[in-house]
């Protein structure tokens, strides 16, 4: 079964989403992390969407959604565009499934409408951890903001990497994540490539993602993550390079959580364990 391929607008882009099940089911939102697409979500939308109605958008900037005219990326735009995609879509009450930078701003959507989100599953999604963000505060704001613009600069100049073959960008998908199998491998990779005029392959985001305005820095974020009142499951890699919210401490800034680290995974935890993922996912949405 394919989804159905859909779009709307917010601040004059393009944006593009999935929907897969009954458009009168629950709904449940499913948001792709950074460089990814909504198409990552396939096998986990399959397996809910006979009881569910999922909605899996590109992130602006990402798959076939518009990119920022001006280059231009913050937070808080994309948690608008989350708020836009809600009331384009009539939604009272919402379930979250997000992974890395989508989970980051799921979590700030849910701080700012903590009475419109049920319930939320979070992999990996608190990007940074305790001591980077204190640290980051800790830098003085015109030096961030330098740092920040030369980040610009740097992606400015940066020449769009072309792969000669579909094969040549398949290599490089499956070094960065060496627990796809050839099926996962091979279909993400599909969907995050676009073949250019001269035959070659590019991945399918704007490369000034890669120099997204620190605006987070200038959000308490702690008091944002304590207005959220709903459960939520967050869940780790035990191979994966994000730190351990319980470790650091984070996990006190949530009312109602619960975590899991699922072994032999690392970042893609949804990929590299789907049987073990989606019976925590489905145990969690029952209760």
């Amino acid at each position: 079964m394919n989804p159905i391929s859909q779009n709307y607008y917010s601040q004059r882009l393009r944006l593009h989403y999935v929907e897969w099940g009954d458009a009168k089911a629950e709904p449940i939102l499913m948001i792709h992390g950074g460089l990814d697409h909504c198409r990552n979500w396939d096998w986990v939308a399959q397996a809910l969407s006979s009881n569910y109605n999922i909605i899996a958008p590109d992130l602006r900037g990402h798959g076939d959604s518009d990119w920022s005219a001006s280059g231009s990326y913050r937070q808080l735009d994309f948690v608008h565009d989350l708020t836009q995609l809600v009331h384009v879509k009539g939604y009272k009450k919402i379930t979250i499934i997000a992974h890395s930078f989508g989970g980051f701003i799921s979590l700030m959507y849910a701080g700012i409408n903590p009475e419109i989100v049920d319930k939320m599953i979070i992999i990996e999604g608190l990007i940074k951890s305790k001591e980077e963000i204190e640290n980051s505060l800790s830098i003085p704001v015109h030096q961030r903001l330098t740092e920040w613009m030369d980040s610009v600069y740097n992606v400015s100049s940066r020449q769009v990497k072309r792969y000669p073959s579909f094969a040549e960008a398949l290599a490089r998908m499956r070094s960065e994540n060496g627990h796809l199998d050839d099926e996962r491998a091979i279909h993400l990779t599909r969907h995050a490539l676009k073949q250019n005029e001269d035959s070659t392959y590019s991945w399918k985001y704007d490369n000034y993602i890669h120099a997204l305005y620190p605006d987070h820095e200038y959000i308490d974020l702690y008091s944002l993550w304590q207005r959220i009142s709903c459960p939520i499951l967050m869940l780790r890699g035990e191979d994966s390079f994000a730190v351990d919210p319980e470790v650091d401490g984070r996990i006190k800034h949530f009312q109602n959580v619960s975590t899991v680290n699922i072994p032999q995974a690392g970042h893609w935890l949804h990929h590299d364990q789907f049987d073990r993922f989606m019976t925590e996912v489905e145990g969690f949405l029952a209760k």
